[in-house]
C-alpha cells in the first residue's frame, strides 16, 4: 500500500502545467528514461508558436512513437490546450519540433 500512497503524494506535489512549454515538458518527462535530459524551448512568431523539444538520443523513439503516433498525440494535446488558453479567434499554428 505504501507505493500507492507515495504516488498520490507525488501527484499532489506536482502542479499542473500552466502553459504549452510546461505541458510538453511534463509529458516528455513522463515518457523518457532520463527526464534530466528533457529541454523545452518556446518561440513565438507572427503566425505560429514553435515548441522545440530536445531529449536524449536513446529516448527519441519513446517521444516519437511507432509511426509518429506519440508525437502526433502530443501535437493534438497542444492544439487543444492552445484553444483553451487563447480562444478560437486568437489561435496560432502550433509547431512541435523534436530533436
Amino acid at each position: 500500500m505504501s507505493g500507492g500512497r507515495n504516488w498520490r503524494q507525488r501527484q499532489q506535489q506536482t502542479r499542473p502545467p500552466t502553459n504549452l512549454e510546461d505541458l510538453v515538458g511534463y509529458i516528455a518527462k513522463s515518457l523518457v528514461n532520463d527526464p534530466s535530459q528533457v529541454k523545452v524551448r518556446q518561440r513565438n512568431t507572427n503566425s505560429a508558436t514553435v515548441i522545440e523539444l530536445r531529449v536524449a538520443p536513446e529516448d527519441m523513439g519513446r517521444v516519437i512513437g511507432r509511426e509518429g503516433r506519440v508525437a502526433n498525440a502530443i501535437r493534438a494535446l497542444l492544439r487543444v490546450a492552445d484553444r483553451h488558453q487563447q480562444g478560437e479567434r486568437q489561435r496560432k499554428h502550433i509547431i512541435l519540433e523534436i530533436a
